[in-house]
């Protein structure tokens, strides 16, 4: 709540955000299996933003969809965004969901999950770094990536790919810390034109 200092043991909102929204799309598993491994750690309360399920319009016109929108970014402390890459880039709907909230992303940290053939996602997440830089996001340094994802996944959506579960848990390590630092600091002192 703003104004007032999280207690210590209180858990951090993370909000994942699922971009993909493409027919047969592979972001399920691994927004899944993501979710799984935040949700084993204390230090978050973890929920998912599907993008899929939420129909922010695309010109960026207001709505009630946009408004719940920006009201769950509002009360997170912190995000993830499982990406994959089109083209050298991030899906159309992520970017969409980017630029149709403001003052809600500021000030708060963000880690990416990225996914596809053999960059496994990681031109998109240095395109992301950039765009979360402008809307004043804090991006920390470690990502998740999946090269070749379909391969890295059994039937039950599991993964033995320790690079991507180690990674995972640095992230998620990040996340805590600039979670809590940034939460206090807004406690404390309201990020510049963030009302």
């Amino acid at each position: 709540m703003p104004g007032y200092p999280r207690a210590v043991d209180t858990p951090l909102r993370l909000e994942v955000i699922v971009a993909s929204i493409r027919p047969e799309r592979f972001a399920p598993v691994v927004a899944d299996w993501f979710v799984r491994t935040a949700g084993s750690r204390p230090e978050f309360d973890t929920g998912v933003m599907d993008l899929l399920d939420i129909p922010l319009p695309p010109d960026l016109s207001e709505t009630p969809e946009t408004a719940d929108f920006r009201q769950r970014l509002a009360a997170a402390d912190a995000f993830v965004a499982v990406t994959s890459e089109y083209n050298h880039g991030y899906p159309a709907s992520l970017k969409t969901a980017l630029d149709s909230a403001k003052h809600e992303w500021r000030a708060k940290p963000i880690g990416f999950v990225s996914y596809g053939g053999l960059s496994g996602g990681l031109r998109a997440v240095e395109q992301l770094r950039q765009v979360v830089a402008e809307i004043h996001m804090v991006s920390v340094r470690e990502s998740v990536s999946f090269h070749r994802a379909r391969k890295r996944f059994d039937a039950d959506g599991n993964t033995t790919d320790g690079a991507a579960i180690d990674a995972a848990d640095r992230m998620l390590t990040q996340l805590a810390w600039w979670g809590r630092a940034l939460a206090a600091a807004r406690a404390a002192d309201p990020y510049p034109g963030s009302t």
